[in-house]
């Protein structure tokens, strides 16, 4: 009796301790090995992989419009694209083509139109995606580590779509990251470099790509600017190393900053497992406004976290995660293809790959800062305003957004009018400045 009663409470003890869910399997898929149960012949030639070391970054979650997130070569032809066309449309691969566009949510009527406008690139990450094996006439979906180097097709808003060497379709990684458990096997053994702390998941970009900034992978002084839907014959090389200024982005929306840093060349980088919405409101960046990088550095964002009690808002350097809708034309978060007009980010818990959601919001203008303000602001403002100014700012950013219907000496919209706030609560302990940002702790 006495050794049942052990053994029940040491399987208890083994329930509990898995609580917090099973691990997500996910298979390493590494650079040049062929795949097994390939759409597409390997030995055909559409495509070619290159040896590419991994490289960290600060947050294991990477938007599809990110400077830098992808490389090149000076030689373009990494991913034949019209070979893959022509295999897809001929009437002997119907069925491989009907199975090839289902898991794209795509029609075969449409697969000429999504190929062109698709762009070939080559993964600087570890790269984690839903793959897609050809068994016994259908497309089977698994979890990959895409291996640094890997030549790949990503759609307008930078999300890998397609392995270029066997013509697999690509999906968003669907999935907690910090559950994952690689199997290397069937070729694909450890790389050297891996690093599974570097292991990246690509989001949708809140907007279709032009142009996608790329970093040469033999040159990293080198940058490459590749029309989307041009397989590399339209490319304008530029100097990756010229330094290029941070823009003043203290006052604008999560958002509106990203686009800023985008458009100079520049990464965002924030704190936690999920980006801000689009909406929240900045308050400071570190490095500060002004300062040079070089070419797909990061600039991380500090954001104003609102409070659901009284509307006001606290400056703080942990950004609130992203709750809007997905943006119009994205992909159902089971089935989605990668094509604009039905593409939508793949939904997951905390760590995985978040919908591009935030991009819901305008993208040029932010969010009022008053709406959310006591009505009693502009009739009595708190004292020690003019007399002493918060003691803390940040060094390395700019000063946070004025409140647009109070002079410029009032208090920032975060404090309250002195009689309806306690006397605990002081204008200057709830300003924007006392939590300055610090670089991202993800890697």
């Amino acid at each position: 009796m006495r050794r049942f009663a052990v053994l029940v409470a040491f399987l208890l003890a083994l329930g509990g301790c898995d609580s917090g869910g099973s691990l997500f399997e996910v298979k390493a898929v590494a650079a040049g090995v062929p795949s097994l149960a390939p759409f597409f012949a390997e030995d055909s030639g559409l495509g070619r992989d290159r040896q590419v070391r991994s490289r960290a970054v600060p947050g294991g979650l990477q938007q599809g419009d990110t400077p830098g997130l992808y490389g090149g070569t000076k030689q373009p032809g990494i991913c034949d694209v019209e070979r893959l066309k022509r295999f897809l449309t001929a009437p002997r691969n119907d069925r491989k083509a009907r199975a090839w566009a289902a898991a794209l949510d795509l029609r075969t009527d449409e697969i000429p139109g999504y190929l062109d406008r698709l762009t070939p690139v080559l993964l600087r990450h570890d790269t984690l995606a839903l793959n897609h094996d050809y068994k016994k006439g259908k497309a089977v979906p698994f979890r990959a580590l895409l291996q640094a180097g890997i030549a790949i097709l990503v759609d307008e808003q930078g999300l890998p779509s397609v392995k270029c060497s066997c013509g697999n379709p690509l999906r968003p990684f669907e999935g907690d990251t910090s559950r994952i458990s690689v199997t290397f096997g069937d070729g694909n053994e450890k790389w050297h470099g891996y690093d599974r702390a570097e292991v990246v998941v690509v989001r949708p970009a809140p907007r279709k790509l032009e142009r996608i900034a790329l970093v040469d992978v033999r040159d990293p002084g080198r940058g490459i600017e590749r029309p989307v839907g041009t397989t590399g014959e339209a490319d304008a090389g530029f100097d990756a190393t010229e330094r290029r200024a941070v823009p003043r982005l203290a006052g604008t929306t999560f958002g509106e900053a990203s686009r800023r840093l985008a458009d100079v060349g520049l990464a965002v980088a924030f704190r936690g497992d999920e980006p801000p919405a689009d909406r929240a409101r900045v308050i400071a960046s570190d490095p500060g406004a002004g300062v040079g990088l070089r070419f797909g550095a990061y600039v991380t964002l500090s954001v104003a976290a609102e409070s659901g009690t009284d509307g006001r808002t606290e400056g703080t350097a942990t950004p609130a995660p992203s709750a809007s809708t997905p943006p119009a034309g994205s992909r159902p978060p089971t089935s989605a293809g990668p094509t604009p007009s039905r593409q939508s980010p793949s939904k997951a818990p905390p760590g995985s790959v978040p919908p591009a959601a935030s991009s819901a919001a305008p993208r040029s203008s932010a969010a009022p800062t008053t709406t959310g303000s006591p009505p009693q602001v502009t009739s009595s403002p708190p004292p020690q305003v003019t007399s002493s100014p918060p003691a803390r700012a940040p060094v390395t950013s700019s000063a946070p957004p004025p409140v647009s219907s109070t002079p410029a000496s009032s208090a920032p919209a975060t404090t309250a009018p002195v009689s309806t706030v306690p006397t605990t609560s002081a204008p200057a302990t709830t300003a924007p400045a006392t939590s300055p940002p610090t670089p991202s702790t993800t890697v």
